[in-house]
């Protein structure tokens, strides 16, 4: 069996024990001496307060955060930490966390959700997305892959004393992000390899962990503010994070429970109109315990699991154990009504796209179900269907989309000739929400099938 579950990145937030507040305990321990420093938005020059610190209590600065959120990352004693926290310009101090990464042909995914069939025909050698952009935050894309249009690129990992800033690079050197690029956006030539969901739309390559998959938040909380600060400059909408870890939702942008990650989140969305689609995770379970999976502000995407590109649960497994129009053996769900209201399903297991020295793999995961729906989006927003809404707008008119087509007559004809059933199994297992067959009539997610006006 071929690398049958993607593994996840774990990005759990906890601050130290200060005078500053607490948040919810970890299951990972704290990077000894590594801290996250978030100031009150009211600061006006972080890389002041930064140098201030550090010339004060000795602190050795690695990135500086100035567009998602006002803060920075250093490395500082435990005393150290406890003075800074107590500063009034600082809203919290929290430990910084080691993560791991945990897991032309029509590929499946993309033919299931009909990419074949929106205004962009993905497979027929003529589609083709000029704009928006979409950031992959992750391990880096294949800068040199001849089915990738990557535009800009950065490296976010590894931030050292002084360097205060992601720099050059963001070339792949894992595999990872170079798949998750390939189902967004892979060139559709009709020659050798594949093609995703917005055929040959500029991609941004955003390198927050290391080539064992591996990464401080520091460096994914930079890589957020990098996105946030080029959205601008490279017409970012989409950013595709295929990340997930412990954690949960405050309600409150991460200012209650203190996590750097979701107020940084919070900065790319509600600020800088950057729609954000992310895994819902693998481990089988609620997803209200996963972060960034469980922001509101984000669309979270679960994994379906489909051999064949078509409806009816009759293709036999590939490369791993599973059922086919099932939902993925491995992937987590929704389970309240916040949740329920951000998530969409897409194809998770299987799916073949881009990989490392210009080559191709077939990997599973719910990180490889995230990039068919933010291609999607970057589709949709290339056309009058999603031009001008925002975020929380564009989440809401794909599931309202999905909703519609999968109570559509026609499409419960469609099931009952074929003898086909929704995609089976417990509510909590379905997501208990419309992405129960959210993957088998996604064609109207597309914005040739939406016929939803603006």
């Amino acid at each position: 069996m071929k690398k049958s579950v993607l593994f996840v990145l774990s990005l759990v937030l906890a601050v130290i024990a200060t005078t500053a507040p607490l948040a919810t305990a970890s299951q990972s321990r704290p990077a000894r001496g590594r801290y996250i420093v978030v100031l009150q938005d009211s600061v006006g020059r972080p890389g002041r307060v930064a140098a201030e610190h550090a010339a004060a209590y000795g602190a050795r600065v690695s990135f500086v955060y100035r567009t998602a959120l006002k803060g920075y990352a250093a490395t500082l004693t435990e005393r150290a930490a406890a003075r800074i926290s107590r500063d009034p310009r600082v809203a919290w101090v929290e430990a910084d966390r080691l993560r791991h990464a945990v897991a032309q042909t029509l590929p499946t995914g993309v033919d299931r959700i009909e990419g074949d069939l929106s205004s962009q025909k993905s497979g027929d050698g003529t589609g083709s997305v000029a704009g928006p952009a979409v950031a992959i935050i992750d391990t880096g894309i294949d800068l040199d892959h001849p089915d990738l249009n990557v535009i800009a690129s950065t490296n976010c990992s590894g931030g050292g004393p002084f360097k205060k800033r992601c720099g050059s690079g963001g070339n792949d050197d894992n595999g990872h992000g170079t798949h998750v690029a390939g189902t967004v956006a892979a060139i559709d030539d009709l020659n050798t390899g594949v093609v995703g969901m917005a055929p040959g739309a500029p991609l941004v390559a955003v390198k927050v962990l290391n080539k064992n998959g591996s990464g401080y938040t520091s460096w994914i909380v930079a890589g957020i503010d990098w996105v946030a600060a080029n959205a601008g400059t490279y017409n970012i909408k989409v950013a595709n994070m295929s990340l997930g870890g412990s954690g949960s939702d405050d309600g409150n942008c991460g200012n209650s429970n203190n996590d750097s990650m979701h107020k940084s989140v919070c900065g790319l969305v509600n600020d800088h109109g950057v729609t954000l689609v992310v895994a819902a995770g693998n481990s089988t379970k609620d997803f209200a315990t996963f972060v960034p999976a469980a922001y509101d502000e984000v669309l979270t995407v679960t994994a379906v699991a489909d051999f064949d590109g078509q409806p009816g649960g009759l293709a036999a497994p590939t490369c791993r154990t599973d059922v086919d129009d099932t939902a993925a053996d491995f992937s987590n769900w929704a389970v309240s009504s916040a949740d329920q209201a951000h998530t969409i399903a897409g194809p998770g297991v299987c799916i073949l796209s881009t990989w490392l020295n210009g080559g191709y793999n077939t990997i599973s995961g719910t990180s490889m179900a995230s990039p068919h729906l933010a291609g999607t989006a970057a589709l949709c927003l290339s056309t009058i269907a999603c031009a001008g809404l925002s975020p929380a707008q564009i989440i809401a008119k794909l599931r309202d989309a999905v909703t519609r087509a999968i109570n559509a007559p026609e499409a419960k004809a469609a099931l009952a000739a074929q003898g086909a059933q929704p995609v089976g199994g417990t509510p909590a297992e379905l997501s208990a929400t419309i992405a129960a067959d959210t993957a088998r009539w996604a064609k109207v997610i597309r914005d040739a099938d939406i016929k939803i006006t603006p």
